[in-house]
Parts: structure tokens; C-alpha cells; sequence
């Protein structure tokens, strides 16, 4: 059986660019800060709720692997008990992604707060300092683990050849239904046909997703 054909980096998208990565990092300040600003009276409620579930710390922080193989520390609200890092191993054999990514769609570590947020993709929200301070785009490629891109192949890598972001192609289309393969597939076809409004779309589209979830767990 033949396989298809994989789709290719168009590396005229990675390099150069000037004017579309200035455009792309003033709305990504613009919108950030004022994000940050007005959504302020949510992260109190949202931290308050999550403190108050298991008295555990209300944020997350995990370090990510972005452009290049740099790696940054990403914030999260925390959705998961507070020892979680430490249980992958025991749930491995669940896994229901094949390739280099974890995931369980039921996952036992996430809390009764942590199911809604995650629903609503308000765990995410504290990524927007990481767009902020500049070590994400609002649109992008997710950031893997290092634990995952230790099994990249030189295929997967190519995810790495741009700044990651906070939401992408495959969120607004797939999302948790999507396998490693496609999402790698799918982060490419984005690096492909980034643009401005390219991206403002696939912004839109995140918003509906949030207030419409397709296929959040």
C-alpha cells in the first residue's frame, strides 16, 4: 500500500517575512495586554476556585520547548492534581495518541474545576504573558514537552522552525481528536499559508471554539 505523500516546509515561510512578523507581534502586544487587562477580574475568580478545590497553587508552569529547540517555562492554570507530572508514567499504558505526544481523553488527574476550564480552554488563558514577554505568538504551533520532542523525527522538527502559539490550525479544526501525525501535518499547512488575516481567522475561529467546544475533554 503506497502512503501519501507527506506535506513539505515551505522555508520562504519561515525565513524573511519582515513586514507580516511585525505586523503579527504588534497585535500579539496589542491584544495580550489588553486581554490581560480586562480578563484581570476572571483570573481572580478562576484562581480563587482552583485554590480553593484542593488548596493546591492556582497557576502552572512546565517548561516547553519553542522556536528552534529554546526552551521557556509556559503558564497554565492548573486543571490537574498537583503531583500529575509525576503519574505519566503509571498512566503510559493509556496513552491514546500514538507518536510523540501524551494524552488521555477521560484523564483521572484532572480535578472538578480543571474539567471545566479545560472545556472552555480557560486553563490557556495565562499564556497570553508568554505572548506578552514575547516567547509565544497568539497563533502558532503548540509547544511540545521536551520529553516529546526527544522522540521527534526530523519530519516532526519541522514544527519547531517558528515560534510557537497558543492556538493553531489543527485547535480550530480537530482538536483533541486530532493524532500526532495530523497534528504535525496540520501545523505545517499553517506555516505554509501564515499571513495576517490568515491568522486573525484562525483567532475568530478559537473564539468560537471556546464558547462552542469541539471536542475539549
Amino acid at each position: 500500500m503506497l502512503m501519501m505523500e507527506r506535506v513539505k516546509l515551505d522555508q520562504n515561510k519561515v525565513k524573511g517575512r519582515f513586514i507580516y512578523h511585525f505586523f503579527k507581534r504588534t497585535l500579539d502586544i496589542v491584544a495580550s495586554a489588553c486581554a490581560l487587562i480586562i480578563l484581570s477580574p476572571l483570573f481572580l475568580v478562576l484562581a480563587i476556585l482552583i485554590k480553593h478545590e484542593d488548596g493546591g497553587p492556582a497557576f502552572y508552569s512546565q517548561e516547553r520547548i519553542g522556536k528552534d529547540g529554546k526552551p521557556f517555562k509556559m503558564y497554565k492554570f492548573r486543571s490537574m492534581i498537583v503531583n500529575a507530572d509525576q503519574m505519566v508514567d503509571q498512566l503510559e499504558d493509556q496513552n491514546e495518541i500514538d507518536g510523540a505526544m501524551f494524552k488521555i481523553k477521560d484523564d483521572p488527574r484532572i480535578t472538578k474545576i480543571g474539567h471545566t476550564i479545560r472545556k472552555y480552554s480557560l486553563d490557556e488563558l495565562p499564556q497570553l504573558w508568554n505572548v506578552l514577554i514575547g516567547d509565544m505568538y497568539l497563533v502558532g504551533p503548540r509547544p511540545p514537552l521536551p520529553t516529546e520532542v526527544e522522540k521527534y523525527t526530523d519530519y516532526d522538527l519541522q514544527r519547531l522552525s517558528v515560534i510557537p502559539g497558543c492556538t493553531g490550525l489543527w485547535q480550530v479544526t480537530k482538536r483533541n481528536d486530532a493524532d500526532f501525525d495530523e497534528m504535525v501535518e496540520l501545523d505545517i499547512e499553517y506555516i505554509n499559508n501564515s499571513g495576517f488575516f490568515y491568522d486573525l481567522g484562525i483567532i475568530f475561529r478559537t473564539i468560537g471554539v471556546m464558547i462552542h467546544p469541539n471536542g475539549a475533554c
